[in-house]
C-alpha cells in the first residue's frame, strides 16, 4: 500500500511563515487576556463519550470523532451496538471539557474562576473556507459570576485583543435566549417547539424572513403564529430602542430584568471599549449549542461575512456534573479564521527580533566552528535570533531565501577569514 503525503481531509500542514504568525497571535491572546485577570488551564483532547453525547452540543454532537475501546475492552465480535465499541471521543469544543474540569476541581479553584484555555478541537464537518476538521480554539470563561459583569468583561477582553491585531469594522452582536423564548411564546409557539423554531430562525441571514416563514409553514406551524413572530423582528431595531420596544411588547412573557441586563451590558461595553467596533442588539441571533441559557453574543467581521468569535451564558452545564447549577459564561475565538484573515491581509508581525545568519564554508575546521558558535551565543544574549547553516553551492539563492525569512544580516564564514570575525 502506497503511503500518502497529503494530510487527512480537513486537516492542514502548517508552513513556518504561517506558524510564526500563529505563535505571535497565541502569545498576543495570552498576554491580553492575562491583563484582564484570566489564568491558563488545560484539559485533555479526549473526553468520555457520555459527556460528549449529553445533548448539550447541538449539531456538534453529530460531528464527533469517536474512539474505539482499547486492548481487551475492545471485543468486535461480541459488539451489538455502538456503546459496546466506543467509550471516548475527541472534544468538539473547549466548553464542555471546562465544565467537567471545574466540577472536578472546584474546591481547588478561586471563585469566580477566570479561565483561559487554548487548544485543538475536532469536528467531522464538511471543510470549506475558514472551516476545518481540526482547528484551534481560544476560550475565556468566567465561572461562578452570576451578574452581567461576566459578559461585559468577556466582550471587552475579546475585542481588546482583536483591536491589538489591527482589526476594525467588526460588530459585536448580542441577544438573550430568554428574549428568543419570550418572542416565541408571545407568538403562540409551544415550548417543546422552540428548538426547532430557533434552528430555522438561525438561517435568517442566509434565506431572509420570507425563507424562514416558508420553512416554518412547511413544518406545520400556523400562518398567524409565523406572521406574528416575524413581525416582532421587523419592529425591533438593532439598538437600545429595540430592547425597550420588546420589554414593553413582551410584558408578561419575559422578566423585565432580562431587558435591563441587556441594556447595561451594551452601555458599559460602549463606554469602556478599548478598540473600534460596533455593538448591536440582534434578536435573530441564536447560537447553535443548546447549552446556552441567557446572554449570547458573536463577533462578525465585515470582510469575512460570518462570525469569527462567539459565546454566551451556560448556567446549567456544570450542574449536570455536580447536581448544583453554577453561573458560567464564555467567549470563544475562531482562531483559524482570525489567522486566515491576517494572512490574506498581508499582516506583518511588528517589532520582530533582529535576525542574523552565519553561513559556514564546507569543511570548516573545529576552531572556526567554535568561534562562530561563540559569536552566535553573544548575539543571542543581545536579543538577536541567530541561524547557523552550511553554505550552499548557490549562495545567492540561499541568501535570497534568508532575506525573505527576515534575516537582515548574513555573514559569510570562510576557513581563512573566520578567526578575524
Amino acid at each position: 500500500m502506497a503511503l500518502k503525503k497529503k494530510p487527512m481531509t480537513g486537516m492542514n500542514d502548517i508552513l513556518p511563515r504561517e506558524m510564526e504568525i500563529r505563535d505571535y497571535v497565541i502569545q498576543m491572546i495570552k498576554d491580553t487576556y492575562k491583563t484582564f485577570g484570566f489564568t491558563s488551564m488545560e484539559t485533555p483532547c479526549v473526553e468520555h463519550i457520555e459527556n460528549l453525547c449529553s445533548k448539550q452540543g447541538g449539531e456538534n454532537e453529530k460531528l464527533i470523532f469517536k474512539i474505539l475501546k482499547r486492548g481487551e475492552k475492545l471485543k468486535l465480535a461480541e459488539a451489538k451496538e455502538e456503546a459496546d465499541l466506543v467509550d471516548g471521543g475527541l472534544r468538539y469544543d473547549l466548553t464542555l471539557p471546562l465544565a467537567r474540569y471545574y466540577a472536578n476541581h472546584m474546591n481547588e479553584l478561586p471563585a469566580p474562576f477566570k479561565a483561559l484555555q487554548i487548544g485543538s478541537v475536532w469536528r467531522a464537518d464538511r471543510p470549506q473556507r475558514g472551516r476545518f476538521r481540526q482547528f484551534m480554539q481560544c476560550d475565556i470563561d468566567i465561572l461562578g459570576e452570576p451578574g452581567n459583569l461576566a459578559e461585559i468583561e468577556l466582550i471587552l477582553a475579546t475585542t481588546a485583543m482583536l483591536g491589538k491585531l489591527n482589526f476594525q469594522n467588526f460588530t459585536v452582536a448580542i441577544n438573550d435566549r430568554n428574549i428568543l423564548k419570550a418572542m416565541a411564546k408571545y407568538s403562540g409557539f409551544r415550548e417543546e417547539d422552540y428548538d426547532e423554531v430557533f434552528i430555522i430562525l438561525d438561517k435568517m441571514d442566509k434565506i431572509g424572513a420570507e425563507g424562514v416563514a416558508e420553512e416554518l409553514v412547511n413544518l406545520g406551524y400556523g400562518r398567524e403564529e409565523v406572521d406574528s413572530y416575524l413581525g416582532l423582528f421587523d419592529e425591533a431595531t438593532p439598538d437600545l430602542e429595540g430592547i425597550r420596544f420588546l420589554r414593553g411588547k413582551l410584558s408578561g412573557f419575559m422578566d423585565e430584568c432580562v431587558a435591563d441586563s441587556m441594556e447595561q451590558i451594551i452601555s458599559c461595553v460602549e463606554s469602556a471599549k478599548e478598540a473600534e467596533f460596533r455593538v448591536k442588539f440582534d434578536p435573530t441571533l441564536v447560537r447553535g449549542q443548546s447549552y446556552y441559557t441567557g446572554t449570547i453574543f458573536e463577533v462578525v467581521m465585515d470582510e469575512f461575512g460570518s462570525s469569527v468569535a462567539g459565546g454566551g451564558r451556560y448556567d446549567k452545564m456544570i450542574g449536570k456534573f455536580t447536581g448544583q447549577d453554577t453561573p458560567a459564561c464564555g467567549f470563544s475565538i475562531g482562531f483559524e479564521r482570525i489567522v486566515m484573515l491576517l494572512l490574506e491581509n498581508g499582516y506583518q508581525i511588528p517589532a520582530k527580533k533582529e535576525k542574523k545568519a552565519y553561513l559556514l564554508e564546507k569543511g570548516m575546521h573545529q576552531e572556526g566552528i567554535l568561534k562562530v558558535l561563540g559569536l552566535a551565543r553573544a548575539d543571542r544574549e543581545n536579543g538577536k535570533q541567530v541561524l547557523i547553516a552550511n553554505m550552499k553551492k548557490n549562495k545567492k539563492f540561499q541568501k535570497e531565501q534568508l532575506g525573505e525569512d527576515g534575516y537582515g544580516e548574513i555573514v559569510d564564514c570562510y576557513r581563512d577569514s573566520v578567526l578575524e570575525l
